[in-house]
């Protein structure tokens, strides 16, 4: 990205475009929640409660029920702008669903990961407001 200057141009670090201070995108939840702060809440407590329960299943599952459970949460996480878990989750279910099971655990372990960051975010935002 360039700036204009008096001085001609000049190069400047453009913004990310993926905000990463929050990994739920706030401006999505709002519009999906018609800017309704108390759906906002009810909505990502629910959703933490849901992937609590479907890390559990995944965790102990077969590939192709941890398959269906992650594209469960790919759904879920898709409504409130959780685009990490998004990513993760479709990341376990191509693993299972084509079988490509030699990084299964690294899959899984990223998809953990995505889960413990929503998780964290969507506890700061709840008990900030």
């Amino acid at each position: 990205m360039v700036e204009w200057t008096v001085a001609g141009l000049r190069p400047v670090a453009a913004p990310s475009l993926v905000p990463e201070a929050c990994p739920i995108d706030l401006a999505h939840l709002s519009r999906m929640t018609m800017n309704d702060r108390e759906l906002e809440r009810e909505v990502l407590a629910l959703f933490d409660r849901q992937m609590g329960m479907i890390m559990e299943r995944i965790e102990s599952a077969t590939p192709p029920v941890a398959a269906a459970a992650a594209h469960t949460l790919k759904g879920s996480a898709s409504g409130i702008g959780a685009w990490q878990v998004v990513a993760a989750a479709a990341a376990v279910e191509n693993a299972a669903k084509g079988r490509a099971l030699s990084d299964w655990p690294e899959r899984i372990a990223g998809l953990n990961q995505a889960v413990r960051q929503a998780r964290c975010g969507i506890s700061e935002i709840l008990d900030t407001e």
